[in-house]
């Protein structure tokens, strides 16, 4: 049984999302500041942490520099504002993943077993399939699926789960267009909403990334009204 810590705040939130992850199986330790989440995790790590930024004591982008000294566990940040994700998942914060509030509680699930799933394959080296295993290059760009690794010209680029799903989907087919909805299948699943806007916002910050490695990547192309493709360079 995977053991989440969820730290926020916010009573409500977790109370409901303690709720919602132990009916899907996992044990929830909960948290209402930094300090004493970091005081716990100094005797013991859960398997992954899910952070709020805002918070007394010690905020989760204090807390998150704080656990990357010593622990590559997954963590995801619970967020409510644009401008602090793109401070927090900018480029060398270590955040894996994110959730904009107010979230859908399935999406936060979501998200956290498809880290779960990544850490455990990168822990056992896991493969299961001969495709899972392929290195895919394409261009500049190369991906790793089973370290959830990318590179760009050589450099290391470091995505969240979301922007890597993203760029791999697009990355696999050079030169054919991806709708926003045919995104949104691979990003979440049919059973998670999420509008176009969420898209958008994923691969503004993921081509932000990229342009930090070069500032001249342009492999990425809107088609206005209709999508994304990747042009292999």
């Amino acid at each position: 049984m995977p053991k989440i810590a969820l730290v926020d705040d916010d009573r409500n939130i977790l109370t409901s999302v303690s709720i919602t992850l132990e009916a899907e199986g996992f044990e929830v330790d909960t948290y209402n500041d930094g300090q004493s989440a970091l005081d716990a995790f100094n005797k013991a790590l859960p398997d992954m942490a899910v952070l709020d930024i805002k918070m007394p004591r010690m905020d989760g982008m204090d807390l998150l520099q704080r656990l990357r000294q010593k622990t590559s566990m997954p963590v995801i940040f619970l967020t409510s504002k644009d401008d602090e994700i793109d401070e927090v998942l900018g480029l060398r914060m270590g955040a894996d993943d994110y959730v904009k509030k107010p979230f859908s509680q399935r999406l936060l699930v979501e998200r956290i077993r498809a880290l779960l799933r990544r850490q455990e394959a990168i822990e056992n080296n896991e493969i299961a399939t001969e495709e899972d295993q392929k290195v895919m290059v394409r261009g500049h760009l190369s991906m790793d699926p089973l370290r959830h690794s990318v590179s760009w010209k050589g450099n290391s680029v470091s995505l969240t789960v979301t922007e890597f799903l993203l760029l791999q989907a697009l990355a696999q087919r050079p030169g054919f267009v991806k709708s926003r909805d045919q995104l949104m299948d691979v990003a979440y699943n049919e059973q998670v909403y999420v509008d176009d806007r969420t898209i958008d916002s994923h691969i503004k910050r993921l081509r932000k990334k990229m342009r930090f490695t070069d500032p001249e990547f342009s492999a990425i192309e809107t088609l206005y009204g209709i999508g994304y493709r990747y042009n292999e360079e």
